[in-house]
Parts: structure tokens; sequence; C-alpha cells
């Protein structure tokens, strides 16, 4: 007997019954897989520019000041390019006592009525980031240190991603109202 928790494997994303939403699953999934990459690549290149700025600062005692905003933007893009994948792996936190709890149409009902909630926050937090990027374009908002990179750009991958995050959800939505191909 084990002493630790088992985690069972992901299952696959769902594909739809519908053609056209399966055409749109697939092409969803392959942006999701390429930012999925990049976003692993950000992480790769943040962790060694911060061990660059440490090196430079211990060493050679030459502080940086660029790689505070750069790494801030490339984690601020790895996160939000990569919740559309994890949503579509169902991999976000989720209480599931309860779901143990109840029975098998009762529990459809649950996540049925989660998503949709999560859909509409998701949407609403999208919208509300558009409007951020576009007052960071339009009034030419830029962070307060030495660099002083513009705003636009961490707001772009913020509204970007939870935008993907919004497909995804609804994607995964109306995939349970029309069905899917691995439904039994």
């Amino acid at each position: 007997m084990s002493q630790a928790i088992e985690l069972e494997p992901a299952a696959a994303p769902a594909t739809p019954s519908n053609p056209a939403l399966a055409g749109i699953a697939r092409v969803l999934g392959g942006l999701n897989r390429l930012l999925l990459t990049l976003s692993m690549l950000a992480m790769v290149a943040t962790a060694v520019m911060l061990t660059y700025a440490v090196v430079e600062r211990y060493f050679f005692r030459r502080p940086t000041d660029w790689q505070d905003d750069a790494t801030v933007f490339m984690l601020i893009g790895a996160t939000f390019f990569s919740c559309a994948y994890v949503q579509s792996y169902r991999g976000h936190i989720g209480i599931e006592a309860v779901a143990s709890l109840l029975s098998p149409k009762v529990n459809a009902v649950r996540l049925f009525v989660v998503d949709l909630f999560s859909f509409l926050f998701c949407a609403f937090f999208s919208w509300k980031s558009w409007t951020l990027f576009h007052e960071a374009w339009r009034d030419g908002q830029t962070t307060s240190s030495t660099l002083a990179p513009p705003l636009w750009i961490p707001y772009s991958m913020m509204a970007a991603g939870v935008t993907l995050l919004t497909l995804q959800i609804l994607l995964q939505l109306l995939t349970r109202v029309t069905g899917n191909k691995d439904a039994a």
C-alpha cells in the first residue's frame, strides 16, 4: 500500500461529435500546443536570465536592471499562454470531494454549471484585459523601471491568453451540449 497520493494520468481532451466543433478543437489544440512550447522556452529563458543577473551582481559587482522587466513579462506570457492547454485537459484545480458524493447525472449538471460560470467569468476577464491593453497602447504607458518597456506587451499576452482560455471553455461547453465521440 502506497502512502503517497496516487494521481491518474490526465484524460485526453474530448473530441466533439459535431464536425465544425471538431475542426475548431483541432485548431485550438494545435495553437495550445504551440503556445505551451513557447511558454516552456520562456520559463527556461527566464531561469537563464535570472541566473545571469545573480552571477553579474555577485561575482562582477555589476547589477543589471533589464532582467526584472524581461523575466516578469515572460512569466506573464508563460502563465496566460499555457492556461488554455491546461484547461483542455481539465488540469486546473478542482475539488473532487463533492464529485465523489454526487450521482453521475447530478455531477454532469454540476460540471456544466461550473463550466458555464467559468466561461462567463473568463469572458468578462478577457474583455477587461483587452480594454487594459487598449488603454496602455493608447496612452503609451510604460513600467517605472529604468528600461521602461511598454505595458501593452504584458497586457496583450494576458488578454490573448485569457481569450484563448475563454474559447477553450466555450468549446468544452458546446462539446458537453452536442456530445463527444468518447461518450458512450
